[in-house]
């Protein structure tokens, strides 16, 4: 069973129903987590916590959440998971409980086909980037000197890309190719890559033993080729690994 719950207010709260696992999830970012042509929540982070949760004999009802309000969310116990590309880092382990990684990529450098002025992030000095504020890409960005117009997600930023606003945006390939396959758009090109690998995991709140379970349940899908099938599903090869 799935259930979708837009999150427009602090009223909404984490599964009192032992039986439930509450996902919160943006909904916007293809091919991780995003609405299909029938209106419902699809994607790669989707179907891998459905599994997941499968294997916790648990229901899933998703909390769709803007990303720069998905952690507050998940704070305040608007929902048990965060699913939706966490990039791993420091401060994350250090605040949330992460899960093994599922989703192994690498950021990358997107830039207008026209402008052959950057090529690495020592050419973004000084430049504006169009970032979700409160990202792993947005942290590269700034690392590298460049100005952050805050959007809402990779397409705004692609949007404000292509009208000439920002200078660059950096985000994960995976989401990039996506974009371009679907699209045909050769507007814009991956121009340079940030140089680091980047793991993608669930998140819960710090403590909470929910995330040991879901350990166990990736263990299972990794090893039984679940994870690989989802994979090979939205990418055409096994990103799991």
């Amino acid at each position: 069973m799935l259930t979708i719950v837009a999150a427009t207010g602090l009223s909404a709260c984490g599964s009192a129903d032992p039986n439930v696992l509450k996902i919160g999830t943006e909904g916007v970012y293809a091919p991780f987590s995003y609405q299909g042509a029938d209106g419902k929540l699809t994607g790669y982070d989707i179907e891998v916590v459905q599994a997941v949760a499968e294997k916790l004999g648990k229901k899933v009802e998703f909390v769709m959440i803007p990303w720069d309000a998905i952690f507050a969310g998940l704070e305040s116990k608007r929902f048990d998971l965060i699913a939706n590309q966490v990039t791993v880092n420091d401060e994350r382990k250090n605040k949330y409980a992460l899960s093994q990684p599922y989703t192994f990529s690498e950021g990358v450098i997107v830039t207008r086909t026209d402008n052959s002025s950057i090529t690495s992030l020592a050419d973004l000095n000084g430049k504006v980037c169009a970032e979700s504020a409160t990202t792993t890409w947005a942290k590269v960005a700034t690392n590298a000197g460049a100005k952050i117009e805050a959007v809402e997600g990779f397409v705004q930023a692609i949007q404000l890309l292509k009208i000439g606003r920002v200078d660059a945006t950096i985000n994960d390939n995976l989401a990039v190719a996506e974009y371009t396959k679907k699209t045909g758009d050769t507007s814009v090109r991956i121009a340079g890559k940030t140089g680091a690998a980047s793991l993608q995991s669930f998140a819960a709140r710090k403590g909470d033993a929910l995330m040991a379970d879901v350990d166990k349940a990736l263990d299972t899908l990794r090893a039984d080729g679940t994870l690989a099938k989802i994979s090979e599903k939205y990418f055409g090869t096994d990103v799991s690994k």
